[in-house]
């Protein structure tokens, strides 16, 4: 295990992935149910817990980082984001000159992109490695095909000896006070168009290394990666299982239900042990059943002191959080609920919304229907509401 003073990551995802198209950057766009960033952020944390990690963003995107960080199986180490800059190079330089400004300077820090989601432990302690030994390393990997050099007019003016190439990945590895003054010696030269860390040293005067990258660690660049990527993260969440969850309460003396995580003005309340969400018991319990990790009370006992009067979001976060601590994600959830009143109608979207953000999910993944009994049985007397619930997760096999 990492040590803050020991490692940091700075993670460049401060770009616009223009080459991706559409109009939200390629580190956002949701890949398995999440942010491309949000499992990016998850494999360096695995890879190095302990150690401060770094995300430079821009400075139009906290919203969608903030919504990248909450869908994370963790935030151990996750630092405050800071703003970059109009080039990767100057995005980079401010988040180092933010680590500088910790009480602890870190020994070691690796850069990485935000767009290259599939590194492993083994490269990131590679990495750490020949930092240590070398001062300045990178990975990097053979050539499949030769490489050619062409003129102005499109001819081939040198043909490459392709052994000595390799195609280079992050994260790039140094130490942290040559970096931070390479970086710092470029800017003040007006040397700002630098296209990677490694050429920022080189440029400073250092050698790099070269140490074996992986074939796995593709950077997303285009559409057609990012539905490649798409597939091998679903292709390791090939266990799909599907949890149903029911639950009632009965109406009591109140001026409001909760639903959803969310507070409904009625003139009645719900009558339950916590706060009575029927929305989210049948949620909780339709995850749990996913799972076959038992049930909401298995969990949360209703006699328990703890829990009287709790917020019932709390049963839901926790149950979403079992289904990422086993490596899952959440695919899909659905659910009905059966009331003559309130009308739900108008708080459909608002319910949608606070359920995405408790179980961590997109909002286009959360349906919400609401229907009457047509006056039959306890919901049709308005003694109280039902709730039905299904939950498809993914889990590896």
């Amino acid at each position: 295990m990492y040590t803050a003073p020991e490692l940091a990551i700075v993670v460049a995802a401060a770009g616009r992935g223009s080459r991706v198209g559409g109009e939200t950057p390629k580190q956002y766009k949701n890949l398995a149910g999440r942010p491309l960033l949000a499992h990016t952020l998850d494999a360096l944390m695995r890879a190095a817990p302990g150690a401060t990690i770094l995300p430079v963003i821009h400075s139009d995107d906290l919203d969608l980082y903030q919504n990248s960080a909450a869908s994370c199986e963790a935030s151990t180490g996750l630092a405050r984001p800071v703003f970059g800059g109009t080039t990767r190079q100057a995005s980079v330089r401010l988040g180092l000159e933010a680590l500088a400004g910790q009480k602890f300077r870190p020994n070691i820090v690796l850069i990485h992109d935000a767009a290259r989601l599939f590194v492993s432990d083994t490269l990131i302690n590679q990495a750490v490695a020949a930092a240590k030994t070398s001062g300045a390393a990178i990975p990097g990997v053979m050539l499949a095909e030769t490489i050619k050099e062409i003129d102005a007019e499109g001819n081939v003016a040198a043909t490459l000896p392709r052994p000595r190439l390799r195609s280079v990945q992050t994260p790039q590895a140094f130490r942290f006070d040559l970096i931070l003054d390479a970086h710092r010696s470029a800017a003040a030269k007006g040397i700002l168009e630098l296209t990677d860390d490694a050429a920022v040293a080189e440029w400073a005067g250092h050698r790099v290394h070269v140490f074996a990258g992986e074939d796995s660690n593709m950077k997303v660049t285009t559409s057609k990666d990012l539905a490649i990527a798409e597939a091998r993260l679903l292709g390791n969440l090939a266990d799909v299982r599907i949890g149903q969850g029911y639950d009632v309460h009965a109406f009591g003396p109140g001026a409001h239900v909760w639903l959803g995580g969310l507070k409904i003005e009625h003139d009645h309340g719900l009558v339950g042990y916590s706060d009575a969400d029927v929305l989210s018991h049948a949620i909780t319990d339709a995850l749990l059943g996913a799972l076959a990790d038992g049930d909401i009370g298995s969990h949360f006992p209703p006699g328990d002191p703890q829990w009287r009067g709790a917020a019932s979001r709390i049963f839901l976060a926790a149950a979403s959080a079992k289904v990422r601590a086993r490596g899952g994600v959440i695919a899909h959830v659905d659910a009905t609920l059966v009331c003559e009143r309130p009308k739900l109608g108008p708080h459909r979207d608002a319910i949608r919304a606070s359920i995405a953000g408790i179980v961590k999910i997109p909002l286009d993944r959360v349906a919400i229907k609401a229907t009457t009994s047509e006056g039959l049985g306890f919901t049709g007397r308005e003694e109280g509401i039902a709730s039905i619930a299904v939950a498809t997760i993914r889990l590896p096999l």
